[in-house]
């Protein structure tokens, strides 16, 4: 049941949020005096935000990804914005791809890559992976509703092995930061939010190497792999897929600051995609 709450309220909890640093702090205000079913309860949700720092995400308990509310609790990736860039990519990948495709989300998190691309081809095989097991739970509610299943493990580890050679498209969003950059990231992320999302290794790209190379056994002959990465790490990621016999193409979405790697296997499906 939704509760009126008075213009003084509502401007009182954009002054808490303002003064704990919130840029947005009138949009943010609007989706808590939402949310809230009491004083008492929007009294709680603002404190978590404004004096526990959580991340807005985190408090609501989901975050708006690809036009999708995407479950999210304490300790769980927030998708961002600027993946939803890697969606667009693998759906426009997916080619003529005979439906449903089988669509994997490596390193899924709350599973919001997955559950985006499958809504946007309204019919997938989807599967998704994660070694987080807090993570993995959220990603069985946001997956379930398109029919996918979620495993916790290592990469391709928990996967089932009649997989092999069906994907149509991998599409991973793993992490790549630089471990001496995590402590140079927002507070909300770093203190929020769990390393092993975050943390890619001495130059970010660790886990993209491990995907890369284990990407062959898995994907069908005409199957994408697709990873997000960043501008100044694609000449990495791109070497990545070399080493693994992927042809690559970069592509970019300014407007998001998002990059991604789409990478095909050489000599199985097109070579359009070869690196230049």
């Amino acid at each position: 049941m939704s509760v009126f709450f008075s213009a003084r309220v509502v401007s009182a909890v954009v002054g808490r949020l303002r003064a704990a640093g919130c840029v947005f702090a009138e949009d943010e205000a609007e989706l808590l005096v939402s949310a809230a079913r009491t004083p008492e309860e929007l009294d709680a949700l603002v404190a978590r935000r404004a004096e526990g720092g959580l991340p807005l995400e985190h408090v609501l308990g989901w975050a708006e990804f690809g036009g999708l509310r995407i479950e999210v609790r304490e300790g769980v990736f927030v998708p961002r914005r600027r993946t939803e860039f890697l969606v667009a990519q693998a759906v426009e990948a997916v080619g003529g791809v005979p439906s449903p495709a089988v669509v994997v989300d490596l390193c899924c998190g709350a599973g919001a890559v997955g559950a985006a691309v499958a809504s946007a081809l309204g019919r997938a095989e989807l599967y998704a992976a994660d070694i987080d097991p807090v993570a993995v739970d959220c990603a069985r509610r946001n997956v379930g509703p398109f029919g996918g299943a979620v495993y916790v493990g290592d990469l391709y580890e928990p996967l089932p092995s009649s997989l092999r050679g069906r994907v149509d498209l991998l599409v991973v969003n793993a992490p790549y930061v630089p471990t001496a950059a995590l402590a140079l990231l927002p507070a909300e992320a770093r203190d929020h939010e769990p390393p092993v999302a975050l943390d890619g290794g001495a130059d970010g790209l660790d886990v993209q190497r491990r995907v890369a190379a284990g990407a062959p056994e898995w994907l069908a002959p005409a199957g994408r792999l697709l990873i997000e990465t960043s501008g100044r790490q694609a000449a990495g990621t791109v070497a990545a897929f070399t080493a693994a016999g992927l042809a690559s193409r970069v592509v970019v979405c300014e407007d998001l600051e998002a990059t991604v790697v789409v990478g095909t296997l050489v000599g199985r499906a097109d070579r359009a995609d070869r690196a230049d």
